[in-house]
């Protein structure tokens, strides 16, 4: 009798292990309908051929606080790499300590977005990366101004002549763009463990986060966040069934209106990026919600009109935090040092 209960017992045992598996693959199979993995290697940016010295420069301008105009900001600052790619404020301080409007996106994975900021203003990584240099309350500086500083060290002169070996005079303001798109395409994060299980390993998941990947996609989270980057490809009113309160969403800043003056973009955001949720608190384009449980519920409620449960919530956190990825490792370099015709830094008032 003994020996018949535990040829039926391990029988029971493999039927669940059977079951268990074909669940997973099915899954997994699932998921890689909506979702793609990082890729291991950098990814080709059209009209930016991607070079060694070209990264290397690219990286120096990205650490660079000259490319302001008080010399004290420079893209790290808002965009810290040792921060997931984000400085983890509401909104970021700038120059004369003026408040951003928005919250600063992480640089990381930004490669794969359709377009850049939250509105979508600029097409892509080069563009961006003119943007804060020249606004009034980030780096408040003019392209001419860049210019001139990087001309006046030498070491800079010469890393941009191997950059762009083809251009007779390579300091240029739209170059110095090219080189930190092309550092900025190094800031990748591959194997999450959720890109694990996406390439097919079922353990990398355990099964509270295996339900949440499964709620995520049945709830219809995936309708605006999917792709590579699961969001950053297209761009949805913050309020699809329900806007929420001011003070998440606030009344004046009407989102993609202000790049295409069309009524219908009011309150309209490109989807975030959820790569690395986890760890580039705060959320949304205001800054104001910390908490990832919290930012979750509003999603449900905003956009897709159902109040979702605490242990909903909770499974789709265990899923949103396998999508931190490997980090950039980025040793910080020695900079070029400043010579008697670099321009001095202006006050910060």
């Amino acid at each position: 009798m003994k020996r018949i209960f535990a040829v039926f017992t391990f029988s029971a045992v493999l039927l669940s292990a059977f079951q268990s598996a074909n669940a997973d693959m099915s899954l997994i199979k699932k998921a890689n309908e909506y979702f793609k993995p990082i890729p291991t290697s950098i990814p080709a940016i059209k009209g930016n051929k991607i070079t060694a010295q070209k990264i290397e420069l690219g990286k120096m301008l990205f650490m660079d606080p000259r490319l302001s105009a008080s010399h004290l900001i420079s893209c790290n600052t808002c965009h810290n790499l040792g921060m997931g790619g984000d400085d983890n404020l509401e909104t970021s301080i700038g120059h004369g300590w003026a408040k951003g409007p928005r919250n600063a996106p992480t640089t990381h994975n930004a490669v794969f977005n359709i377009a850049q900021f939250w509105d979508g203003r600029a097409e892509d990584l080069k563009a961006q990366a003119k943007g804060p240099i020249q606004a009034g309350v980030e780096m408040n500086n003019k392209p001419e101004r860049v210019v001139k500083t990087l001309k006046s060290m030498p070491a800079y002169v010469a890393m941009f002549k191997h950059s762009f070996p083809e251009e007779s005079d390579p300091v240029t303001f739209d170059n110095m763009a090219k080189a930190i798109e092309a550092f900025e395409a190094t800031l990748i994060t591959p194997n999450s463990r959720f890109d694990q299980f996406l390439q097919g390993k079922e353990t990398a998941l355990n099964n509270a986060e295996k339900k949440g990947v499964d709620l995520f996609i049945e709830k219809g989270c995936v309708a605006c966040h999917a792709g590579r980057n699961l969001g950053g490809e297209g761009y949805y009113p913050f309020g699809v069934i329900e806007k929420p309160g001011s003070e998440i969403l606030p009344p004046d800043d009407k989102g993609r209106f202000a790049v295409t003056k069309t009524a219908d973009d009011s309150y309209v955001f490109r989807a975030s990026p959820l790569r690395n949720i986890e760890i580039t608190a705060p959320y949304f384009h205001s800054g104001k919600v910390w908490n990832l449980e919290q930012a979750v519920s509003i999603m449900g409620t905003s956009q897709l009109g159902e109040k979702l449960n605490d242990q909903e919530v909770s499974l789709i956190v265990s899923f949103l935090k396998t999508l931190t990825g490997e980090q950039p490792q980025v040793t910080y370099p020695i900079l070029p040092v400043s010579s008697e015709s670099t321009p001095k830094p202006l006050e910060m008032k």
